[in-house]
C-alpha cells in the first residue's frame, strides 16, 4: 500500500471533519507547499486563491518563520502561561504598538473563536451588563458563545445559544435591508437601525457591540462612509464595549495592521488570529485598551488557557510581523487596492453572471447572480447540496485548472496570500475568467 493510499484510508477511518457529512468526504492529499502554491500527493500544483481559510497572509513555509519557529523550538518549546516569556512579551508588545491609540495588552488564545469568547467576557465584566449585539451577516467561530454571536446559518444547529445575543442588520448595500440607494443613505439608516435596536433591546443593558471590520465569510462586506465611526459614536454615547473582530481582515489582509485602521476608528477590543502567523503554529488573541485592562488591574480575569501565548506560536508571531516589515507587505498589499480590482472589473463586462465585484488589498469578493437586475444569487440563501450545483461547478473548474478557490454562498473571494507576487495574480485572475464561463451557463433561465 502506497504512503497516499495509507493517509486517505487512516484520514477516513479516524479523522471526523468540521462542517461536513463524513460519508460525502474525499479529501485531497496535500504534501508541501511553498509561497502561494501547494501539491498535493499525484503532484498537481494548485495557485491558493485562498489562503487555505484566509490565514496564509504570509504565504507557505516563509524561510524567515520556519526558522524562527525552529530556533524556538530547540531552546524551549512550552511554557505556561504564568510564566514571563521572551517570545510571548515581544509579540504582545509588537502587536499593542502596531494597534496604536489606547491600546495596552493582548491576551493571548489559541484562536479566533475563543478570542471572540474572551473579548465578550471581558465587555460583560467591564460593563456589568449581559447583553451582545452582533451581525445577522457575520461569522465570529464556532465555540459556544462565538457561534451565538455568529449570524449566519452556521449558528442555527447549536442553538439555544448562550443567552444575551441580539443580531441586527448591518450595511450591505448591493443588498441593502434598508433599501438604499447610496453607500451614503445606507450608512444613515444602518446606524438608524442600530439605534432602535438598541432603543428595545435597552442600551443601558448591553455590554457590547461585535462586529467584522470588513465581514469576512460572509461576503467582504466594505463598511459604507462613516459607519465604523457612527457605530464608534453609538456605543460611546452608550457606555458599550466596541469589539472589532479582526482575525479575518488583520495583519495585512486589508493592507493595514488592522483593518479598522483605514477608517481612523478606534475600537475597545480589537481580537485577531490567523493572519497573525499565518497559522504556522495556532495563535489568537485579544488586544484590550487601557481602560478596560485597569478593570483587572486589582480584579481577578476569571479565564485562561493552558496554551495562552505559546512560544513557538508567539516565535512565529514576532517573525512574521517582522518580514511584513522588512519585506514592505503592507505597502505591498495595499497596491492590489487598484491592481486587483481593475483586473477583476473587467470581468463584470465578459460576464453575465458577475452582479458585483468589491473589495479592498488582499480581501475580495466576486458575486454571481443569475439575473443582474433582479440580482438573483446564482444559489439560493442557505442553499441544499442539490441548489449548490452552480457553485460546485464554478469550483471545479477552478480546480481542474489548477486554482483552489474560495467559495461561500453565491460569491467567489480573491483572498490569496498577502505575499502572492503580480504575475501569479494574474494567472489565478485568467483562471477565474475562464470558469465564470461555466457560472454563465446558468445566467437568464440556463440549468
Amino acid at each position: 500500500m502506497t504512503e497516499t493510499s495509507a493517509t486517505r484510508r487512516d484520514d477516513r477511518a479516524h479523522v471526523f471533519h468540521s462542517w461536513s457529512a463524513q460519508a460525502h468526504l474525499d479529501p485531497v492529499d496535500i504534501v508541501s507547499a511553498d509561497g502561494s502554491h501547494f501539491t498535493d500527493a499525484d503532484g498537481k500544483r494548485y495557485l491558493d486563491f485562498s489562503s487555505q481559510l484566509v490565514n496564509v497572509n504570509i504565504g507557505y513555509q516563509h524561510p524567515a518563520v520556519v526558522a524562527a519557529i525552529q530556533e524556538q523550538a530547540a531552546r524551549l518549546c512550552t511554557i505556561q502561561p504564568s510564566f514571563a516569556n521572551d517570545q510571548r512579551s515581544a509579540a504582545a508588545r509588537m502587536i499593542v504598538e502596531r494597534a496604536g491609540g489606547h491600546f495596552a495588552k493582548v491576551f493571548f488564545t489559541n484562536g479566533g473563536a475563543d478570542a471572540n469568547e474572551n473579548a465578550i467576557r471581558l465587555a460583560r465584566l467591564h460593563t456589568g451588563r449581559g447583553k451582545v449585539l452582533a451581525m445577522y451577516r457575520s461569522y465570529h467561530g464556532a465555540t459556544a458563545g462565538a457561534i451565538a454571536l455568529t449570524g449566519d446559518p452556521r449558528r442555527w444547529p447549536s442553538e439555544p445559544g448562550i443567552p444575551g445575543v441580539v443580531h441586527f442588520w448591518g450595511p450591505y448595500p448591493y443588498r441593502s435591508a434598508f433599501h438604499s440607494s447610496t453607500p451614503e443613505e445606507e450608512t444613515e439608516r444602518a446606524l438608524q437601525h442600530l439605534r432602535d435596536t438598541l432603543m428595545v433591546e435597552g442600551p443601558r443593558t448591553v455590554a457590547a457591540v461585535i462586529l467584522e471590520t470588513v465581514v469576512g465569510t460572509n461576503g467582504i462586506l466594505i463598511p459604507p462612509p462613516g459607519y465604523l465611526a457612527g457605530v464608534r459614536a453609538v456605543c460611546d454615547e452608550f457606555g458599550i464595549v466596541m469589539i472589532a473582530d479582526e482575525v479575518m481582515s488583520g495583519f495585512a489582509r486589508c493592507g493595514e495592521w488592522f483593518a479598522i485602521q483605514r477608517w481612523n476608528v478606534q475600537p475597545d477590543l480589537i481580537t485577531f488570529a490567523k493572519g497573525v502567523n499565518s497559522g504556522y503554529v495556532p495563535l489568537g488573541g485579544v488586544v484590550i485598551s487601557d481602560t478596560v485592562a485597569s478593570t483587572f488591574d486589582e480584579r481577578v480575569y476569571p479565564g485562561g488557557l493552558t496554551y495562552s501565548g505559546h512560544p513557538l506560536a508567539c516565535a512565529a508571531a514576532v517573525a512574521s510581523m517582522t518580514v511584513f516589515e522588512e519585506e514592505g507587505l503592507l505597502d505591498h498589499v495595499r497596491g492590489f487596492d487598484d491592481y486587483i480590482g481593475k483586473r477583476l472589473d473587467v470581468l463584470v463586462d465578459r460576464h453575465p453572471s458577475v452582479g458585483e465585484v468589491r473589495g479592498l488589498g488582499a480581501f475580495w469578493a466576486i458575486e454571481l447572480v443569475r439575473d443582474r437586475d433582479t440580482r438573483e444569487p446564482l444559489v439560493p440563501f442557505n442553499a441544499t447540496a442539490a441548489d449548490s450545483a452552480p457553485m460546485n461547478a464554478f469550483a471545479a473548474a477552478c480546480k481542474d485548472r489548477g486554482l483552489w478557490p474560495f467559495t461561500h454562498a453565491n460569491r467567489t473571494h480573491i483572498v490569496p496570500p498577502c505575499t502572492i507576487s503580480h504575475e501569479d495574480l494574474d494567472e489565478g485572475i485568467a483562471i477565474i475568467d475562464d470558469a465564470l464561463t461555466v457560472a454563465d451557463r446558468y445566467v437568464d433561465g440556463g440549468p
